[in-house]
């Protein structure tokens, strides 16, 4: 039987929501290993005359834990 578990980060980006997912796996990814999974949820744009500026979301990161 495998361990998962799952930690959740915020993640940010000036150019998409999938840019700052691809962010946050590769930050994530230099401390954890067998990352298997990304779930997207609370997605946020800041605006600043009328323009996006950022995008935001708050991201669930699974991996499974090594015996």
């Amino acid at each position: 039987m495998s361990v998962v578990k799952v930690i959740e980060l915020i993640a940010e980006s000036s150019e998409s929501w999938e840019t700052a997912a691809k962010e946050a796996v590769a930050e994530a990814a230099k401390t954890i290993d067998n990352i298997k999974t990304v779930n997207m949820e609370n997605l946020q744009a800041l605006v600043e005359d009328g323009k996006i500026i950022k995008y935001r979301a708050n991201v669930k990161i699974t991996f499974v834990v090594k015996s």
